[in-house]
């Protein structure tokens, strides 16, 4: 996988919402925190645009995006919020002058889409905070960020004792991972880490999302599944009888690769940012 150039001071980071629609105050925290990092917020009043739950319509939302990745005076795109409907504009964008000035791509959850893009096109990309989250993120969450996007790496202790070094990791979001299933974007998963994390979905949804991969190959060749934060899990009337770490674990125990639990990484406060690719 290529890498991005990484920032330094001056640094310009573009603010982009791909999905659902956000209010200026709600990046105040981000844009304070950028440029005390000595790094320059880039944005206009597109990024407050709305359409219905939408920040823009879907060719208006490509329109902005397709300005940042095109720019060669830009260092990082930071996704401001997801929710839903970067997949709605992935297919109008064009990547061209993208592959000659390749940024960083920041973001989690609906931005799964785009760091899919990234290792199909084969750039790392950087599964990590977005802006809405920066008020109430870690300070640990808020330094990973800064150290992804400047090139340092700390190593996170695991209990795994098969050799994990120098193999990519891919993934992201399980909901926005299945709703690729079967098409381009989906990433090559044999030899990989997988990552996975997920919010707000009930407990049979898991496990219908799990044997979806399952049954389509994606889990058997994996180096390792890495397991992020499942929050906010719901169960029906009749509970399901599994818990959502029972159901993951179900579906790839007869593999006997490692399976590492409660990675910090996801829908919580302290969201560590993650290099994929």
């Amino acid at each position: 996988m290529k890498t991005p150039n990484y920032l330094k001071k001056g640094s310009k980071i573009a603010l982009v919402a791909p999905a659902r629609k956000i209010e200026r105050d709600e990046i105040a925290a981000a844009v304070k925190w950028i440029e005390e990092k000595g790094f320059v917020a880039v944005y206009d009043d597109r990024l407050f645009a709305e359409y219905h739950q939408l920040a823009g319509d879907d060719d208006f939302r490509a329109s902005v995006l397709q300005d940042y990745l095109d720019r060669d005076d830009i260092d990082a795109i930071l996704c401001v919020r997801g929710g839903y409907g970067t997949i709605r504009i992935v297919d109008k964008l064009d990547f061209k002058k993208f592959e000659k000035h390749p940024k960083w791509i920041v973001g989690y959850s609906d931005v799964t889409v785009l760091h899919a893009k990234m290792q199909q096109l084969g750039y790392q990309s950087i599964h990590g905070t977005m802006a809405i989250n920066f008020e109430k993120n870690t300070p640990e969450a808020l330094e990973s960020l800064y150290d992804a996007l400047t090139g340092k790496w700390n190593a996170v202790e695991t209990h795994s004792r098969a050799s994990l070094h120098n193999v990519p990791i891919i993934g992201g979001n399980l909901s926005v991972l299945y709703s690729m299933l079967g098409s381009d974007l989906f990433p090559e998963t044999d030899g990989k880490i997988l990552f996975i994390e997920d919010l707000d979905e009930y407990l049979y949804h898991i496990d219908r999302m799990m044997m979806g991969l399952k049954r389509a190959g994606k889990l058997a060749n994996l180096k390792a599944l890495l397991v992020g934060a499942f929050t906010d899990m719901h169960d029906n009337t009749i509970p399901f009888g599994m818990t959502a770490k029972e159901i993951i674990f179900e579906k790839v125990k007869e593999y006997g690769y490692p399976v590492i639990w409660d990675y910090p990484a996801g829908h919580v406060d302290n969201n560590l940012a993650i290099v994929l690719g």
